[in-house]
């Protein structure tokens, strides 16, 4: 019998072995497998067990056998083999992705001696004995220096066994390790069961009032509780810990320590006790209706429509129908309100699994999903690799958002286009929602690929924004140079202000002004290693590159002429907010950027403040754009329309439609309609007046003659091949050479070889090819073929051996 193992590395193929005699019965599709190449050990999954022998060469045997069941489901490995195959990576890229990181050992991994380990080692084999001293001494090993220590092929058997018993973890598990909780729980003596027992306790009580005190805190606790945790109860009583311990020592109370979850236990209840208006309701039943014929629905709702209450109510019904669900958004630290809101239905039924818990949270979730003890997940794009069992519906809420999109490393993935492809192994169905579809997904719609449902009404029948185009060229002339807040915005802001209402302040740069001139000569300070401006931070006073993440000092000398004569020109948020608190002193004003949101909490306390008034006026990058629902927000103010208007990328009249009309979406969502101001210079730009009448259906008729004249999705699909080294003759040369090689039967779909704007990344030059192909899946099929083959072809010299080539399948 032989095995396909897929480890997680970026191989073309994957490899087969040989499974023994004595692992047959353990060797499972989906467990993983200890196997040796090219003298380093992986443990990787077993992908397809068959008879048939490789022809060319003998297998080397499988090492061992991890698990005892499948810790990856077959259908799983179904999408990963589909990932690889549609993106143009290798399935062992997708599973460094998929799997968390303590199950995916190499013979690279370093062991780390455990210093909280005791020194008994009487409960250890001979072979665990060997290992655990060789760590005491040098504290960390390389697992092939374990190999060599036991001269023995199964070492990761060993390896596990001195991690569970806690003498050892592996490097990339410093972090990651799962590890359980516990928690201290105060339990009544089984002396005092008896009411009549502890009625003679309480009466014939004589000295230490304290404990007294103590002891009615907790039978308060246990009445309300239901159980009482060492920490509630001391603060409660406002008690020491000495005081407790002589309750102990009495015997009146008792300690135990227990495991607990780190995610917060909630209700066991499905319960969406709302009501839906009658344009919700019919949304709702359409969408059911559509499900029957087609398993992709798109939801266009306008903003403040009400779909999140449409996909309670749908995920309700799946849940109570004994299926699970996946709830996606794009930026998940971006949707704390919606994961109160699900909470608040949903219980313990449903789970969040994004980036910024910490590693155990995930274990736990994605145990409890295995599991299926979890019904529904709220995630972001990576958990569309959850091992779920029994997936019924995937909703794609924001389904517009590039955030989807996966750009470095590999897999470079689309998680909505994924999520379709999952679901359709399931026989799940997909709703789509957006107040601003893409234009790929509503032409799929008119095209009758997906259904369609039209929610055109806010809820509560509260009108859109009113739109206002603020000239600022005429305010430039009189002011001489760009103006961050203009008259018309400042007054505006305080009109509201005295309304006792709040302000949303968009402007999508971070930084207090990007970038800094030389009045003498014009020279701006670059980055060393990139080939972008420096922008400036007021609070660090550092100049930072956003691409690179380098900081330098503030450049007091030109380097060009040696003049000290520097302007800062245009402004980012932390210019604004400056700005904001000169003219409106007494206001309280928040920022919200990747510089001021880094914890895990510190979005949602941001976004509770701003909730609760605490907050006037909330100035930000996207952030502010996505998931978020005020009901006192009655304006917004778009700064700098221009830097998104006059974006150099096909999609850029799509994407300034969408984050224009996303941000006007904050205002005016409950009480009374909205205002919003948007400062521009170009005010006859076509797609500030799709924004002013909220008319997405011109844009899409718009983008689709010059998409269609142009050859650009939806009518052709592309292929973007980038091209790094540190020299940019070489990186050229190879994309050359890749165009050569496609010339015979792809050279009218070709573009290129071009840098792109920016052309140098970390001290890699870039260039790209373009590939625009036909909708035609055996020609697209076919340019993929050969660009792997050219891949290969140019790695064989040894002039382009150490150029970077990465396809990007439907680039954004």
């Amino acid at each position: 019998m032989y095995a396909e193992v897929i480890i997680p590395l970026a191989l073309p193929i994957t490899y087969t072995w040989s499974i023994p005699d004595h692992l047959l019965a353990a060797a499972k599709v989906g467990v993983r497998a200890e196997v040796q190449l090219r003298n380093k050990k992986y443990a990787g999954i077993i992908k397809s067990i068959h008879h048939q022998k490789p022809k060319n060469f003998d297998p080397k045997e499988i090492l061992n056998v991890l698990d005892d069941e499948a810790m990856v489901h077959e259908k799983q490995l179904q999408l990963w083999q589909w990932i690889a195959q549609y993106y143009m990576c290798s399935e062992g890229e997708v599973m460094q992705a998929a799997v968390p990181a303590n199950l995916k050992l190499s013979s690279e991994s370093i062991l780390i001696w455990n210093e909280e380990y005791g020194i008994d080692f009487s409960n250890l084999s001979d072979e665990e004995y060997i290992i655990a001293e060789a760590l005491e001494l040098k504290k960390e090993l390389r697992l092939n220096e374990v190999q060599q220590l036991l001269d023995i092929s199964n070492v990761y058997i060993v390896i596990k066994k001195l991690i569970d018993k806690k003498v050892c973890f592996v490097w990339e598990e410093l972090k990651e390790k799962y590890k359980e909780k516990t928690e201290t729980y105060i339990l009544l003596h089984p002396n005092y069961h008896n009411e009549m027992q502890l009625s003679n306790l309480l009466n014939n009580w004589s000295k230490a009032p304290k404990q007294m005190e103590l002891l009615l805190a907790y039978l308060h606790l246990i009445k309300t509780e239901g159980e009482v945790i060492q920490s509630s109860l001391l603060k409660k009583a406002n008690a020491s810990a000495a005081q407790l311990k002589g309750l102990i020592e009495k015997q009146i109370l008792i300690v135990e320590k227990k495991s607990v979850n780190r995610i917060k236990s909630l209700s066991k209840e499905v319960n969406s006790v709302f009501h839906l208006s009658p344009a919700q309701n019919s949304a709702l039943e359409q969408i059911q209706q559509n499900f029957l014929q087609k398993n992709v629905c798109l939801l266009h709702g306008v903003t403040s429509s009400g779909k999140t209450e449409i996909y309670i109510k749908l995920i309700e019904s799946y849940i109570n129908s004994g299926k699970q669900v996946l709830y996606m958004l794009p930026e998940i630290a971006l949707t704390a309100q919606i994961i109160r809101r699900l909470q608040k239905h949903f219980g313990e039924y449903i789970g969040i699994y994004h980036s910024k818990f910490n590693a155990n949270e995930r274990v736990e979730i994605w145990n409890k999903i295995k599991s299926g003890k979890l019904k529904a997940v709220l995630g972001a794009r990576s958990s569309l690799f959850l091992p779920f069992t029994n997936l019924g519906l995937i909703i794609v809420d924001e389904e517009h958002d590039a955030s989807y999109k996966q750009q470095d490393p590999a897999p470079r993935y689309h998680a909505r286009d994924t999520a379709i492809y999952y679901a359709s192994l399931f026989d799940a169905k997909v709703l789509l929602g957006s107040a601003t579809p893409s234009i790929e997904s509503y032409f799929n719609a008119v095209q009758h690929k997906y259904s369609l449902v039209t929610l055109s009404e806010r809820y509560g029948n509260v009108a859109l924004p009113d739109i206002e185009i603020v000239d600022v060229k005429k305010i430039v002339a009189e002011q001489k140079g760009k103006i961050a807040l203009t008259p018309q915005l400042i007054h505006a802001i305080r009109q509201t202000l005295e309304e006792k209402k709040q302000v949303i302040i968009f402007q999508n740069r971070r930084g207090y002004s990007p970038y800094m001139l030389c009045t003498v000569c014009g020279w701006i300070p670059h980055c060393n290693n990139c080939d972008v401006t420096l922008t400036y931070h007021k609070a660090k006073h550092l100049l930072t590159c956003h691409y690179c993440g380098t900081s330098y000092p503030v450049i007091q000398t030109c380097a060009a002429c040696g003049s000290h004569h520097f302007i800062q020109r245009n402004f980012g948020t932390e210019k604004i907010e400056e700005l904001l608190y000169e003219n409106f002193p007494d206001a309280k004003i928040a920022r919200m950027d990747y510089d001021t949101i880094k914890g895990k909490n510190d979005h949602d306390n941001l976004i509770k403040q701003f909730e609760q008034q605490r907050i006037a006026i909330l100035v930000g990058t996207q952030m502010v754009v996505k998931g978020l629902d005020f009901e006192h927000v009655n304006l917004v103010g778009i700064v700098d329309a221009d830097a998104i208007l006059n974006f150099t990328d096909f999609r850029v009249n799509e994407r300034a439609y969408q984050l224009m009309e996303q941000v006007s979406g904050r205002a005016g969502r409950k009480y009374a309609q909205g205002k919003v101001l948007i400062q521009v210079s170009n005010i006859h730009h076509p797609v500030l007046e799709f924004v002013k009448t909220h008319n997405y259906y011109q844009l899409f008729e718009f983008e689709l003659q010059s998409r269609n004249l142009y050859q650009y999705p939806p009518f052709y699909r592309l292929i973007v091949i980038v091209f790094k080294h540190k020299g940019s003759s070489i990186a050229e040369q190879a994309a050359t050479i890749m165009l050569q090689g496609l010339q015979l039967n792809f050279g009218k779909y070709i573009s290129g070889p071009a840098q792109p704007i920016v052309n140098r990344i970390r001290n890699q030059y870039l260039w790209e090819l373009m590939i625009k192909l036909p909708k035609d899946t055996a020609l697209i099929n076919l340019c993929k073929n050969e660009i792997e083959q050219q891949v290969v072809i140019i790695h064989s010299n040894k002039n382009y051996r150490s150029v970077t080539i990465l396809p990007d399948v439907d680039p954004m």
